[in-house]
Order: structure tokens, then sequence, then C-alpha cells
């Protein structure tokens, strides 16, 4: 479970009662869409025929252009996570990753979801002896890729979340 019993309203649009503009709300399902894409690599290499976890990234970031509905996203979004459920390790939490991204059109608090997972699916690839400086060096490099914008944002959910999201955040 990644995302919190009562929800912030910093995450919910302001057209349904939040304080989170739509420019703002596009960058979240950027950031998150880079943060899977970055470990994309670790699914395809285990299934490079399935195209599902990629495709949900590429519709994230085109309902960020206003190119498809928010449910097109979110369909692929069901996709990318029917792609990870017979997988395990590394593989499995890239998919996971995508599908994230891919739901950060509907609900936006999902883009720790994917940061979460693509740290996950680079801390399973690593050998055991690196696993928790992998899972450090891909939380160092997500942040480094957050946009000012919604920098402080992100940094305070990932504080907040850390516990939920299996401290994947201490770095």
């Amino acid at each position: 479970m990644i995302l919190p019993k009562v929800r912030d309203p910093r995450f919910i649009t302001v057209r349904r009662g939040g304080t989170l503009s739509d420019e703002r709300h596009h960058l979240l399902a950027l950031w998150a869409a880079d943060c899977a894409e970055h470990v994309l690599h670790l699914f395809e290499e285990v299934r490079p025929a399935d195209d599902r976890p990629r495709h949900a990234i590429e519709l994230a970031r085109a309902w960020t252009r206003g190119e498809v509905a928010m449910t097109q996203s979110r369909t692929a979004a069901g996709h990318a996570n029917a792609a990870a459920r017979d997988l395990r390790g590394a593989a499995r939490h890239a998919a996971y990753a995508a599908a994230q991204a891919a739901a950060v059109a509907h609900v936006a608090a999902h883009e720790l979801g994917a940061a979460a997972y693509a740290i996950r699916a680079v801390s399973a690839a690593a050998g055991d002896t690196d696993r928790a400086a992998a899972g450090r060096r891909e939380c160092s490099w997500q942040r480094d890729q957050l946009p000012l914008a919604i920098r402080d944002l992100v940094l305070d959910d990932q504080r907040l979340r850390n516990d939920l999201c299996w401290s994947v955040f201490d770095c």
C-alpha cells in the first residue's frame, strides 16, 4: 500500500477541491514517467516482446500533452500491472513503476509509487552486497530529476509516506 488512508489535498486538483494545479500535476506525471523509464530496461530484459509497461509510460507523457484522456492512461496502468503479475524481483518492480507512472493522471499521489517501485527494481537487480547502495543511488538520481516547481512537494511527500513505501526514500 503506497497511498495514505487520508488523501493529501496538495495532490488533489483544484477542480476537485484540492490545491494541485494542472501544471504541477503534469510535472508530477512527467517526473514519475522519468523514474519508471529509468528502470524499464529491467523489465524489457526479461520480457522484450511485452510493451505494456513502455506503453503506460508513453501514455502518461501523452496525457500531460493533452493527447490522451486520463482514462486511457489509467487503463494503461492496469495493463502494466498485469504485465508484472507473474514476475518476481526487478522486472516486476519495474513494470509496477510504469503502472504507477501512468496512474498519476488519475491520482497524482501515485507519483511516489513510481519512484518507490523504481528504487525497489534497482535494489532487486543489485547483488546482495550492493542492494542498499544501489537503492540510495537511484533515490538520489530521482531527486536530481525533480523540477524545482514540485521539488519541495515531492520531498515532503517522501518524508510523510516513506514508511508506506518500504522506507526506500532514506537516501
